[in-house]
């Protein structure tokens, strides 16, 4: 049957789902391993939305010097330090801080992949009541001086891993460790900042995952964090 005039093509499948607090290790290993399955077609475009225990993580072209903390006082705040393979500098995440990670493949290439991201993520805020942009010279979501959403992502045959960091509720003194992304002279804000409180992160990361099948044209499904093929990252550790 050919498809007739002026009918529209059918959007393709993705699912999400809300996984609450999982380690960063634990999150990267499920990241690889659905991204092995989308490659082989044994799964579907996946979007992960969480939230980790406090870590610091160093991109690809990280500056280690942009650690400000000594290692004595990051172990004393129980602040972990892991190197991501992830694009971009140093970033911490915690709790209160929305991490999504679109296992998607790459339709637009890399850089509409990352607006794809940031457009989604400014339509939120913009439903919230507040005004952001992306800024292609510091990628990321930006208000004034201060970002409130970093990015960064990993592509390995056409399907892009890791994703976005967006400051919710977290607690903005975990960024006093680092230097942001490597930006001297640049803030971080957050939801909770600006507006006085924050939507429940499970409630954000419905109007995330929304928002993005906006901006990626993709049809989005809800799957439980239940779902078996979301438990391989437990196995064997």
């Amino acid at each position: 049957m050919c498809q007739g005039e002026g009918e529209s093509k059918p959007l393709r499948q993705a699912e999400w789902a809300w996984l609450g607090s999982l380690p960063y290790v634990e999150a990267t290993r499920l990241q690889e391993e659905i991204r092995d399955a989308v490659g082989g077609e044994r799964a579907p475009e996946t979007l992960l939305l969480l939230e980790h225990d406090p870590v610091i993580t160093l991109g690809r072209s990280a500056d280690s010097r942009n650690i400000l903390a000594p290692a004595s006082r990051l172990e004393a705040l129980g602040i972990g330090v892991i190197q991501a393979t992830r694009g971009g500098d140093v970033t911490f995440h915690g709790p209160g801080q929305l991490v999504g990670y679109p296992i998607f493949r790459l339709r637009r290439g890399v850089r509409g992949h990352v607006r794809a991201m940031a457009k989604g993520i400014i339509a939120v805020l913009a439903d919230l009541g507040i005004i952001a942009e992306w800024r292609e010279s510091h990628p990321g979501v930006w208000i004034g001086r201060e970002k409130i959403c970093a990015v960064g992502v990993h592509v390995r045959r056409g399907i892009a891993m890791h994703g976005f960091a967006l400051n919710a509720s977290i607690d903005l003194a975990g960024f006093q460790t680092i230097v942001p992304c490597g930006l001297r002279g640049a803030g971080v804000t957050s939801i909770a900042k600006l507006l006085g409180h924050a939507p429940a992160l499970e409630v954000l990361a419905e109007k995330v995952s929304q928002a993005f099948a906006v901006s990626f044209s993709i049809s989005m499904a809800r799957i439980s964090a239940a779902s078996s093929r979301l438990q391989i990252a437990t196995r064997d550790l």
